[in-house]
């Protein structure tokens, strides 16, 4: 079924560094296995799967007017993501990250906000939703709740399906300003500790159906090597995760995320959606960055078959 997206929001190149064992003390260096680089964050990492997968992507946010932002643009475009809608910030760097990838696949992580805090609606052209099937906002703590609200809203009163993906950690005053959005969001993808940090909430089951109670259709919420819970209306259902050999944890969020909206286009109830979701994680937890391997729609189909 065609599904052609705005992928609207954080973008971010992320550098990888593999074999990271522990940090040189002073000014002694080390011989690692790979260092690569890779498009990332809510909006981009999300958008580039979904291209993955057979959606036609437009990606919309801020980078900067740098070699960082070349090279962004470079790897979304190399991966069929049309990036006109990125537009340049002279005054701001490209967000970027730096990730020394240990031997199980965690990794701290060294981070620039940059262009992407100053991405307001404005940046956003006229036409951002003509033709679109699908709205998902990366990061709508950026713009703030009653600006990401109004977008997410002219959506939904074109027949556009929403979705929303958080990237700061949990906490109450986050989802306090970020709350005028939620209403407007027909699918939440937070990650366990997020749903946990926002509302308080001892368990996750009662965390999401908080988060529904805030006006939320449903809450798809990622938990690592367990899996995804799907919520929606009463229900409340695990959905495994898929044993791989775990090379790099980097962007397995927005690969669920990917994977789980490709799925509800293709006529998925949320928890096949889920399904979906954890297959494409599984695939990008293989390799360094979303985009690493040769995974598409096919080859993660049949991990859930």
């Amino acid at each position: 079924m065609t599904m052609t997206v705005a992928a609207v929001g954080v973008h971010v190149l992320d550098t990888h560094v593999l074999g990271i064992s522990s940090i040189p003390e002073g000014s002694d260096g080390q011989l690692v296995d790979t260092i690569r680089m890779s498009a990332a964050g809510t909006a981009g990492g999300t958008a580039l799967v979904l291209a993955r997968l057979g959606a036609t992507v437009r990606s919309y946010g801020a980078v900067g007017d740098d070699p960082v932002g070349d090279t962004l643009l470079a790897l979304l475009s190399r991966s069929g993501v049309d990036v006109g809608g990125l537009v340049r910030k002279p005054e701001a760097q490209t967000s970027a990250s730096v990730l020394p990838v240990r031997p199980d696949g965690a990794r701290p992580a060294w981070h620039c906000i940059g262009a992407n805090g100053a991405f307001t609606l404005a940046d956003l052209p006229g036409d951002v939703l003509d033709g679109v099937t699908h709205l998902h906002l990366g990061g709508p703590e950026f713009l703030g709740g009653d600006a990401a609200g109004e977008l997410l809203a002219r959506a939904r009163a074109a027949g556009i399906t929403t979705s929303v993906d958080v990237l700061a950690p949990g906490d109450p005053d986050m989802l306090a300003w970020i709350a005028a959005a939620l209403p407007h969001t027909d699918y939440l993808l937070p990650n366990d500790e997020q749903v946990l940090g926002f509302t308080g909430a001892t368990s996750l089951a009662d965390g999401a159906r908080a988060l529904l109670a805030q006006g939320v259709g449903c809450v798809a919420v990622t938990q690592g090597a367990r899996g995804a819970l799907v919520a929606q209306g009463s229900d409340v259902t695990e959905v495994p995760a898929y044993p791989v050999a775990v090379v790099d944890t980097t962007g397995c969020g927005d690969a669920f995320s990917a994977g789980f909206l490709r799925g509800l286009s293709l006529g998925r109830d949320p928890v096949s959606a889920a399904a979906l979701g954890c297959a494409t994680a599984a695939q990008v937890a293989q390799g360094l960055g979303s985009d690493a391997g040769t995974y598409d729609l096919a080859s993660v189909e049949a991990l859930t078959a």
